[in-house]
């Protein structure tokens, strides 16, 4: 029951995740294209009012009169509105799902057991917990001294761009070596959802607060923090494709399980930030085809590089193990023996399916905490075991699962799965 329950909450808490989500970036992009897209007013009256720009849309069946004043329009409404819940709304359930997720098991899906660092791979899970939660922490104070330090009157914007790309190889690097797969890409995605929220915490709606203050006891705001509401805001907006696609990375294991995934996982944020540049440019009437093309050249690039290697079958394959670990339950799990050569079989994998897969990965899973099996992989029969043929070679061959190899498969039984042709 408590399983059940579990997975319900983080069922509510992934439904309010994505709406927020949808909400903040919906809403932030629409604004940088309103931005880009204005034009100077040809009205007389309105430059006298002090409009900076204007858009007229249609949408919706009706017609759309959008104005930007430059910081001093005439009064402001008592309703003016705000743009800060949808993010913290979103940052806030993004956090209370890694902590049902992650910090709750970190053992399980934190702790990169096949870390090349000795102290990442002996974390314990408290330990695992910190590490996360400090990651996340410096990630943002570094990325805010960058702008801070680099670009403090927006005067230096584009080598603050080249310090913000070097920092986030630096992270994706970091993330893979010392935590898990999966954890790994979350983590470095959610290290640029913090820095946009926290962007929108404690820059974006103080500066305009003071604005609107300034305004309302009749003085003129301070402009810098007009300009340094519109560098975090831009910063922002390249952030969203790449992190969206991180967060979506841990339904596909060929991301997150290579040897080289801070690679991949590098060449897609540029990417995301590529291809958003086109839109951002387009908005503002210029089209630049090279980037979106740059873009996708870093994609062909990215599966080039995640493109799994042919293994070839060895003439003699060493046997499984006769006998699995003590389950956690106290109970032996019994492999078939292997056979001591020719071709690997299928009923061979099922056996160390069996005894090192299927505790999770069940119709009806016996491993504490599972209601049911993760991503509804079922390795339990052959028919379902052929349906994920390449994947569990894959994330067997990488030592990403089982995660943290909770149940001890050996590395013979690693090479005999990852000499499976999976049919």
């Amino acid at each position: 029951m408590e399983a059940y329950l579990l997975d319900f909450g983080n069922l509510l808490l992934r439904w309010l995740h994505v709406i927020a989500a949808i909400a903040w970036v919906g809403e932030s992009i629409y604004f940088v294209m309103l931005d880009n897209g204005l034009r100077p007013p040809k009205s007389e009256e309105c430059k006298k009012k002090g409009v900076f720009g204007e858009m007229w849309a249609v949408h919706g069946g009706g017609f759309y009169h959008n104005q930007k004043y430059a910081t001093s329009p005439e009064q402001l409404p008592e309703d003016l509105h705000w743009s800060f819940w949808k993010s913290y709304t979103t940052w806030l359930s993004g956090f209370g799902l890694f902590t049902l997720l992650y910090l709750t098991k970190p053992s399980f899906y934190l702790v990169n057991r096949a870390s090349p660092w000795e102290w990442a791979a002996n974390m314990t899970g408290w330990q695992a917990n910190i590490a996360a939660l400090a990651f996340l922490l410096l990630g943002w104070i570094v990325y805010n001294e960058l702008c801070k330090r680099i670009s403090p009157n927006m005067e230096r914007d584009g080598v603050l761009s080249i310090a913000v790309a070097v920092m986030m190889v630096v992270v994706a690097y970091l993330s893979t070596h010392i935590f898990s797969g999966r954890a790994a890409f979350l983590l470095t995605g959610a290290v640029m959802a913090t820095a946009m929220s926290a962007n929108v915490f404690f820059w974006i709606i103080p500066g305009q607060r003071r604005m609107v203050k300034a305004l309302k006891a009749g003085e003129t705001p301070n402009p810098i923090d007009g300009k340094r509401g519109k560098q975090r805001s831009v910063h922002n907006t390249y952030f969203t494709l790449p992190v969206v696609l991180l967060m979506l990375s841990n339904h596909y294991s060929f991301t997150f399980s290579h040897e080289l995934s801070w690679v991949i996982m590098t060449l897609f944020i540029f990417a995301g930030a590529l291809i958003r540049q086109y839109f951002v440019l387009m908005h503002a009437g210029h089209i630049r085809p090279g980037y979106p093309i740059a873009g996708v050249a870093l994609i062909l690039v990215a599966i080039w590089v995640g493109a799994p290697k042919p293994v070839a079958a060895p003439a003699a394959v060493a046997p499984a193990a006769t006998q699995s670990e003590t389950t956690a339950a106290g109970e032996e799990a019994t492999a078939a023996p292997a056979a001591q050569g020719g071709a690997v079989t299928t009923a061979q994998v099922l056996n160390v399916m069996e005894a090192r897969c299927v505790q999770c990965h069940a119709a009806n899973p016996t491993q504490p905490g599972f209601a049911a099996a993760p991503l509804g992989v079922m390795l339990d029969t052959e028919e379902h075991l052929l349906l994920q043929a390449e994947t569990v070679k894959q994330v067997v061959a990488n030592k990403y699962m089982p995660l943290g190899n909770i149940t001890g498969m050996t590395d013979e039984e690693r090479a005999l799965v990852a000499a499976w042709n999976g049919k």
